[in-house]
């Protein structure tokens, strides 16, 4: 059997406007938009197998050998160009987790791994496998820049170091410095050589020529009025209002806010940089049967248990809420390629009243209808997102901060294996992940694999300061839904 499932891949050298504004609000460490995944394996990974399998994936994967280089100024987006002291070994470690090894403490390390920022002069990306569990078994610890890949994408990456044999053998060594080597020598070949093309001054037409390719006429009108500042400086400003406010709204896009809604927690309103993770399982046998039932699809029984579980959690201390400021995860990937970004949030708000469970589905499920028919899977939020990559990086940070300080829950449901996976001869026993919170109070990221469906709370324990009291009220509500 194969060792891997090879999947066609699609990078460019240049940051798309999406990605690039992910890239740049991750500079506020508050706004961070990675998301990290936590695989729990039966047994302990073998060391030389899966460093070789490793190895074979970087080299196979130009983009985890690859660091950012900035655009020319605000022009064009960053460039990914070979690192030329790329090391595996920096990239991947290994710990253990002190006796008795619970999942309390793994997730307690994994939150602690996610805030450590990655390094942004290196590839971004971190591994670190993670051994000493109860019962033997061990974990891999994941992060991979959100400019890399979405969660789908990242999904798809994973598969370069899986496999869906254990008895696979311990693949051959490939030449990985060898390999980094030529791409850093072909890369200033074509940089610093006699073709002059390829040099400073291609930068510099491609650079124009991307901003010339910006689809909002914004953009080309934001470059023009701050060109004639000194001949008309109010024009020059209105447009400038103008972009900011564009901005604001991207941002509030990204993070799935609406300024102009109100509602929300009165209790989960202040942010800060600290994360925990929380875990609630499922049988996703049972949660189908439920969505069929209830003529319903999973992910609008999904947002209506984290919005009943929500709803306890404030009625458990006399707290009523109107209404919850939401978000969900629409994707645009119209193929199986690996990484890259091909998503949009979606805003939605949803009532925060008690009321009967099959209600509550009811209401969200047309809620979600109505806003994927209202949505459009063109682009619109890269174009956006070119307007907010010329402005200043404080405007951008500021903006997005104010946009996802309103959001109570971000939310995304990502399909995995419906098969067993194997990691260098260990079984995958599920899969938790760990959404970015990126100022909203909780993001909720749920995946599927074989029949798990698996729910990650990713926390602002200062939102949310009883964060087991969520997780076993949100367990709770699936529990009630499964016997609708």
């Amino acid at each position: 059997m194969a060792e891997t499932r090879e999947r066609e891949q699609r990078f460019s050298d240049r940051m798309s406007d999406h990605e690039a504004l992910m890239w740049n609000i991750e500079k506020d460490p508050w706004l961070n938009p990675s998301g990290a995944g936590l695989a729990i394996l039966e047994g302990e990974v073998d060391e030389e197998h899966f460093r070789r399998t490793l190895r074979r994936a970087v080299a196979k994967m130009p983009r985890l050998y690859e660091r950012v280089v900035p655009g020319l100024g605000r022009l064009a987006p960053p460039a990914w160009v070979p690192d030329p002291e790329f090391d595996l070994d920096y990239h991947v470690r290994r710990l253990r987790l002190p006796e008795p090894g619970s999942d309390r403490q793994l997730f307690d390390l994994a939150a602690q791994l996610y805030q450590e920022p990655l390094d942004r002069t290196r590839p971004l990306w971190r591994f670190v496998v993670i051994d000493g569990l109860d019962g033997g078994r061990s974990a891999i610890w994941s992060l991979i820049h959100h400019a890399v890949a979405d969660g789908i994408g990242q999904l798809r990456m994973a598969e370069m170091y899986q496999q869906l044999d254990p008895d696979d053998p311990v693949p051959e060594d490939v030449d990985l410095e060898g390999i980094v080597a030529a791409a850093v020598e072909s890369h200033h070949a074509k940089q610093l050589g006699g073709d002059l093309t390829d040099g400073f001054p291609a930068t510099v037409g491609q650079s124009l020529a991307h901003l010339v390719r910006r689809e909002l006429g914004i953009v080309r009108r934001v470059a023009g009025e701050v060109i004639i500042w000194p001949a008309d400086p109010q024009r020059a400003r209105d447009t400038i209002d103008g972009a900011v406010r564009a901005v604001s709204s991207t941002l509030g896009a990204l993070t799935g806010s609406d300024n102009e809604v109100p509602g929300g927690s009165p209790l989960w309103n202040e942010r800060s940089r600290h994360r925990r993770l929380e875990h609630v399982s499922l049988p996703l046998d049972e949660l189908k049967a439920a969505s069929k039932r209830l003529g319903v699809t999973i992910n609008d029984v999904f947002l209506a248990g984290l919005t009943e579980g929500a709803v306890r959690y404030h009625t458990d201390r006399d707290v009523e809420v109107d209404a919850f400021n939401t978000s969900f995860v629409l994707s645009t990937r119209s193929d199986s390629a690996v990484g890259g970004n091909s998503f949009t949030p979606v805003p939605v708000q949803v009532p925060g009243a008690e009321m009967l469970l099959a209600e509550r589905i009811a209401d969200i499920h047309e809620r979600l209808a109505a806003k994927r028919e209202s949505m459009s899977t063109g682009g619109g939020m890269g174009t956006l997102s070119g307007v907010a990559n010329l402005l200043p990086t404080s405007v951008i940070t500021s903006a997005a901060r104010a946009a996802a300080a309103k959001i109570d829950f971000a939310t995304s449901n990502l399909r995995g294996a419906p098969f067993t996976l194997y990691v260098s001869g260990a079984r995958v026993l599920r899969i938790v992940t760990m959404g970015p919170v990126a100022g909203t109070a909780c993001n909720a990221t749920a995946l599927s694999y074989v029949n798990s469906f698996d729910i990650g709370l990713f926390v602002d324990p200062v939102a949310i300061d009883e964060p087991g009291d969520f997780r076993d009220a949100v367990a709770a509500a699936f529990a009630d839904i499964l016997e609708l």
